[in-house]
């Protein structure tokens, strides 16, 4: 008798490997149809997949859209999954680079409200800025935080700036404001 050697390593991935696989792309595709259009739109999802999503979101029978999950999942298979992944992650606000966007927009919104002359470093850094509009909503701001109303100015402060970094000159100087 000949001894065979089985300690070998298979290059290809086990069945069960590649069905937990699919079932992860399934799920993340049923992520997808969960999103709003607007969340939707700011991922960049092939067109027959958005068309299968979307019209996977207009499905109320439970077999109906159990079925079109499944082809979802079968078109996530041919699709680079990462960028998806990558925008989903965006949205939730799990990306690193996301969080330190958006603390960093919060500390310019908090030296804002103790110190006026901060007007003159946004000006600076976004020359498109309406700075009247931002002087009115910062002195609004105060008025709420003052007489104990809900923070409405405040936060559209913060939607501006995030706006505002939205943009591409906002990439020129971001060590000036910390």
């Amino acid at each position: 008798m000949q001894e065979e050697d089985f300690s070998e390593d298979y290059t290809r991935p086990s069945k069960t490997k590649l069905k937990e696989a699919m079932h992860e792309l399934r799920d993340l595709g049923a992520e997808l149809v969960e999103l709003p259009v607007s969340q939707l739109k700011r991922i960049d999802l092939p067109e027959n997949l958005l068309t299968a999503v979307r019209d996977c979101q207009k499905i109320t029978a439970h077999g109906a859209r159990r079925r079109q999950l499944q082809y979802i999942g079968k078109l996530m298979r041919g699709v680079d999954d990462e960028p998806i992944r990558a925008g989903l992650a965006k949205l939730r606000g799990e990306s690193a680079a996301e969080v330190a966007r958006i603390h960093r927009l919060e500390r310019f919104r908090v030296r804002l409200m103790e110190d006026e002359t901060t007007l003159t470093e946004i000006a600076n850094q976004w020359p498109g800025v309406d700075i009247q509009h931002l002087r009115q909503l910062r002195r609004n701001a105060l008025k709420e935080q003052e007489l104990n109303k809900p923070p409405k100015s405040f936060r559209a402060i913060f939607q501006i700036l995030k706006e505002l970094d939205g943009t591409p000159a906002a990439t020129e100087s971001e060590d000036g404001d910390e």
